[in-house]
């Protein structure tokens, strides 16, 4: 057994349980996930650095070999993954220490936390259709409870949108699964590539293609799915809004890409042209509705559904640069989005709220605030040097070389549309005059709470200028998944 993909679903476990051992104590619970978070990225380091030295990296559990077994199966894809949700989740408990309070945190934020880490690793992972629908629901389980934290009124208006669509999302892929077990007889993955092959119902697996595209596509937010996202997204604390909003979406958007480049590859016209159509859609459709806001956090939630619309655009043209393109997206837009989220729980700790109207004066009050804040955002807008641009430009020279003008022109129209959005925010926010008179003190806590957000965007500078880097690894790791062998021969061999 290969320890090394064990260790990022053990490691939040343990971190789990241990926080639960010492409900009572905050400090202890503290430390926990301080230590949990730490200990995941320093194994999520490790284990990338193993798949891109040895390869596709596979362990049965119980010694059962596939496709009898359950296997774990890293890629760089799924390296890549576990990577940057680790850096999120250490980025998160540091950012929570000084913003969430003790009500909070005596309702479970940190065990819960972990939970979901737990199951955001395992969905990256596994081998197994069934047991990534297992994943899926610890993931669905914890973050609602996370979402409904406190019991706030409006927490739990949008908990009740978010879990019953999460719940229509899970049945959608448990009818899938349940199709894809009728046809092929198998629940591994790599199995039923191989089955599906050799499918003499080339209807039925089309069918059931789109019943995983609507499962997922829930789970994404993607058009026109995505009307449970700007409804919830916006009303638990910061902490809790901000890895939300880097990684629940993308784990849908994982799943997407896993499922459309090993599974249902056999009438790519159809499946993938459907997928490029909706990604420009859900381009346009989520900046449009980003520009209509006045509230904070409002506004980055509708631009979390634009940008999931550029990360299925590389799938949708199924090009080595394209994919590439579309995993660069997701691991840039996962740091961009969850800092911006960060950064909108400050502004709110200085001036307790969220809605632009009432704001203002932040840039001068605190010009280190404000320049955290323009990095992401004007990496999601897609300035150069920042990740942005290189994300965005992978995909638009992938576009202009498979003729997908049509997505294209959405791609770059929705790029200066979120200029606008982001210019909107500075302006709001930043740039106009307070709303009182006189300047209250920046509180402590706002202070402490920087310290993740200048690490992402430190983070955020560093992949920008070091782009051609990360760009190799996700071009290695597209050749990886376009070359469905490379997976069959490693989990079947």
């Amino acid at each position: 057994m290969n320890v090394l993909l064990i260790l990022p679903i053990l490691i939040p476990l343990l971190g789990a349980a241990a926080s639960m051992l010492a409900w009572r104590s905050r400090r202890v619970q503290r430390t926990v996930a301080v230590v949990s978070s730490a200990a995941l990225l320093v194994a999520s380091i490790v284990l990338l650095t193993s798949v891109r030295r040895n390869g596709v990296s596979v362990t049965e559990l119980g010694s059962w070999p596939a496709p009898f077994g359950i296997v774990f199966v890293a890629d760089l894809l799924s390296s890549l993954m576990v990577l940057v949700s680790a850096i999120i989740w250490m980025a998160t408990v540091v950012y929570s220490l000084a913003s969430m309070d003790r009500r909070h945190e005596q309702f479970g934020f940190y065990p819960l936390t972990a939970l979901l880490m737990m199951g955001v690793c395992g969905a990256f992972l596994t081998g197994d259709i069934f047991n990534l629908y297992v994943w899926f629901e610890v993931m669905l389980i914890s973050s609602f409870v996370l979402m409904v934290l406190g019991g706030e009124r409006p927490q739990m208006e949008s908990g009740i949108k978010y879990v019953t669509l999460n719940l229509a999302s899970s049945a959608f892929f448990l009818m899938g699964v349940g199709l894809v077990y009728a046809v092929t007889g198998a629940l591994n993955m790599a199995e039923i590539a191989e089955s599906l092959g050799s499918a003499t119902q080339p209807g039925l697996v089309a069918a059931i293609s789109l019943i995983f595209f609507v499962a997922f596509g829930i789970k994404a937010a993607v058009f026109p799915l995505f009307f449970w996202l700007p409804a919830s997204y916006h009303t638990p604390p910061a902490a809790v809004s901000a890895i939300f909003a880097g990684l629940l979406t993308k784990v849908g958007v994982y799943a997407l890409i896993r499922v459309f480049t090993l599974l249902f590859v056999d009438n790519i016209d159809f499946t993938h042209g459907l997928i490029l159509i909706v990604a420009g859609v859900t381009m346009v459709t989520g900046v449009l509705g980003a520009m209509a806001q006045n509230e904070f956090r409002r506004i980055l939630s509708f631009h979390i559904i634009s940008q999931i619309g550029y990360m299925i655009m590389g799938l949708g043209i199924f090009t080595r640069l394209a994919l590439a393109g579309s995993i660069f997206y997701v691991l840039h837009h996962i740091i961009v989005k969850t800092n911006l989220f960060f950064v909108s729980g400050v502004v709110h700790r200085i001036r307790g709220t969220y809605e632009l109207s009432r704001l203002g004066g932040i840039q001068r009050l605190s010009p280190f605030l404000a320049i955290l804040f323009l990095i992401p955002a004007m990496s999601l807008a897609g300035i150069p040097p920042l990740s942005g641009f290189f994300a965005k430009l992978g995909l638009i020279r992938a576009g202009l070389a498979a003729e997908a003008y049509v997505a294209v022109t959405a791609a770059v129209a929705t790029g200066f549309f979120t200029l606008f959005s982001m210019t909107k925010i500075w302006n709001e926010v930043f740039w106009k005059p307070a709303p009182q008179e006189v300047e209250p003190p920046l509180p402590g806590a706002a202070w402490r709470m920087m310290i993740p957000i200048a690490i992402l965007a430190l983070l955020t500078v560093t992949i920008g200028l070091g782009a051609g880097w990360l760009f190799e690894i996700s071009l290695e790791a597209s050749e990886q998944i376009l070359d469905r062998t490379i997976y069959l021969r490693a989990v079947l061999p």
